[in-house]
Formats: C-alpha cells, structure tokens, sequence
C-alpha cells in the first residue's frame, strides 16, 4: 500500500501507521475499499507536507486527510478541498477507536467468505503495508493479476459494515498461509509473517496465536542451513546445525512454553512442539524420536478423520514412527494415505526416507525418482533427483 518514495521517507513508522488509521476509517463504517484508496492519497500528501511541516499527530493527521478525501469524493467538491489542503496547516486530531487495529485490520481481511489466495493478498497489503508488485513478485505472478486478485477482493468487501470479522482461526490460518509461502523477490514473506504474528499475540490471549508464532520461529531458525552455497536444499538430517539462529529458538521455545502453560493445546502448538524437539538436538542421531511420536500422536487425535482430514499429520507422523519402531512400521503407515496422497510427491518422498532408512537403497531410489516426477518446485525436483541418485550410487 506505500509507494516507494513513501518507504524511502520512513518505511517502519509508516508502514506501522497503516493499519491503525485504515481500521480506524472502516470501524467508522467506511467502505474498505474507498478507505483504503483516500489513505493512499493521504501519505502522499503527508510525502510532500511532513519533511517542513511535521505533525504532532501523525495518526490523527493521516485520518484527517483521508476523512476529507472521503468526503470530497461523496460530495463532489473537490476543488474547496485541495484549496484547503493547499495551506499545509496541520488538521487537527481526529479521535481514534481504542483497542487492537491491526487485530481488527487482520479480520476484516480473512473474512471467511474470502478465497485463501484473496485473504493473503489482502493481508499483505493492507496489514502488511507491501505494494502490489512486491505482493506479485512474492508469489511469482504478474502485477496485473495480483491487482485483479485484490480488487476482487476489496469489491467482495463493498458495502459490507465490518462490525462481525472473521474468526480467530481463520486469521491463523492465513498468517500461516503467508508463513510458508516463504522468501522470494524482495519480500521475505516468512519474517512478515512473523511480524504480523507477534502483533496478533499481543491483541489476543488465544494460546493458538502464541503457537503459531512459536512454530514460524522455530523454524524460521533453521533458514540459514536449508540451503548450501550453491542454493540447492539440505535436509533436516544434513544441516550445519551450527548455522541455525540460537536466539530465535530460545525466542521460540519461551513462546510455546507460555503457550502451553494455557493448557489448552491446538495444532499450532504442537506443531511447534514438535519443530522444538527437531531444534533442540545437537545431531540428527540425538533427535528425541519417541516425543516427536507422542506429539504427532496429539496432532492427529486433534480430528476425526485424520488420514482424509489432516494428511500430512499422519505422513509426519509415519516418519516418526519408521524412527521409533522400524522402517518397515513406517512405510506401513504411509499405506494408509496412498489413496489420498499417493500422488502426491511428498508421499513418495518419505516413503525414499524410510526405505532408505531400512537399508533397501533400490526401493529408496524408486521412491526418490518417483517423487521428483511429481514435484513442481524446481529446486524440490533437483534434490529429489539428487536423492535417486545418491540412493543408487550407494547400493
């Protein structure tokens, strides 16, 4: 939402203003859409007014403006209000709603009748404070579709009063949506998740929230070791252990730690607790296997139909289970999702973990060959080749 010059006068106070004045405007019962287009118009103007005349009330200023904005497009009296303006005089505060706005801003965009791909484009705009292109250019489609992606968006939101936003889980699952889209152009879309994260915990007691900002850390830790110097990725077992962020993980594990003394445990959460026990040991050899079995086995109690309604728990879960009680126990349960995921990369993948876990590097190699011709992501395609053929190599 803030142009270049903008970022330039100051990215971080700006972008932080964002959300507070545009849910201050919406919570008056402004169109988001309209709100959000008179907002830009008022940064623009704070661009030229701010560096000789700069307001006590930034926030109050900034609503100030676009209110006029507002009102000069349902009046049709533009004219009087750029003369106005044009005298740079300081407006005077306008008063703002208490409590959370970015809390407020977040549910507004993760309505539920919003597409997911909607919810995250309109997040990262309008909370998040990113432009169009850089939205674009994170998810690896053209500006002009993402355009088209966010006003259709915005057009859903048209005349609808944002008193009843969307729940608190939706808001979680989008912000974890942003989280794994990962890093791409020049947006790292994984720390402005976690930004977006750390605000929300601080807007609401739900140890969800926490869990979800104890899991992004936990994993965003181990960022500097998934990829060596050429760019092609390392597993988990192989990382330079060495490389990961310490601090982030003490971060991470003092999170879910008061996420679970709630005692109201959710997916997050133990998905966290799970990342935790992956970071907490010194060697692949000393992961704590059996805990990691114990968590997964919390994670897919969490529903009732887990192969068909959480999938991926009870893949991660075969893992854990090839680990504690033997390879072939693994690949057993992997048999439960082949109707599901079997095609699937990832189930062919594991499936190459565990088979070479066993020791049966032919069948290992199959299964690796088998997944990267189902992998879309180029540099998930490469290694699952150079898995195939490490696999072979070694028979």
């Amino acid at each position: 939402m803030i142009d270049e010059p903008t970022r330039r006068l100051d990215e971080g106070a700006l972008r932080a203003l964002v959300p507070r004045v545009l849910a201050g405007l919406v919570r008056r019962g402004e169109d988001f859409d309209a709100a959000e287009d008179a907002l830009q118009e008022a940064l623009l103007e704070a661009l030229r007014v701010w560096p000789d005349h700069p307001p006590r009330n930034p926030p109050g200023w900034l609503a100030t403006v676009a209110t006029r904005r507002l009102v000069d497009a349902r009046r049709s009296e533009a004219a009087r209000y750029r003369r106005e303006e044009a005298t740079y005089a300081e407006p005077r505060p306008t008063a703002t709603e208490e409590g959370d706005d970015t809390l407020f801003l977040l549910f507004c965009c993760c309505q539920p009748d919003l597409a997911p791909a909607s919810q995250v484009a309109l997040t990262l705009r309008a909370v998040g404070g990113l432009t169009t292109r850089e939205i674009a250019d994170a998810f690896y489609v053209p500006e002009a579709t993402m355009a088209q992606r966010i006003s259709r968006a915005k057009r859903a939101l048209q005349g609808r009063r944002l008193d009843k936003p969307g729940d608190l889980a939706v808001v979680l699952r989008v912000l974890y949506l942003v989280y794994t889209a990962g890093h791409a152009g020049r947006v790292d879309l994984a720390g402005e998740a976690i930004r977006l994260a750390r605000q929300l915990t601080l807007a609401t007691e739900e140890p969800e929230a926490l869990g979800l900002l104890a899991l992004m850390l936990l994993n965003h830790a181990r960022l500097p070791a998934r990829l060596d110097s050429e760019g092609r990725i390392v597993t988990l077992d192989r990382q330079d252990r060495g490389l990961w962020d310490t601090r982030e993980i003490a971060e991470g594990v003092r999170v879910l730690q008061s996420a679970l003394a709630v005692q109201r445990p959710g997916r997050y959460q133990v998905e966290a607790a799970i990342a935790a026990l992956h970071d907490d040991a010194a060697s692949a050899e000393e992961t704590d296997w059996p805990q990691i079995l114990a968590w997964y086995d919390d994670l897919v109690a969490l529903t009732d139909d887990p192969v068909r309604q959480d999938p991926a728990a009870v893949l991660g879960r075969a893992v854990a289970v090839g680990h504690v009680l033997g390879a072939a126990a693994g690949l057993r349960e992997t048999e439960r999702l082949r109707e599901v995921l079997g095609e699937r990369h990832r189930w062919h993948a594991v499936r190459g973990h565990l088979h070479e876990l066993s020791g049966d590097l032919p069948a290992a190699a199959t299964a690796y060959a088998d997944a990267a011709r189902r992998a879309t992501d180029v540099a998930e395609r490469d290694h699952l080749v150079r898995q195939a053929a490490r696999a072979r190599a070694t028979e």
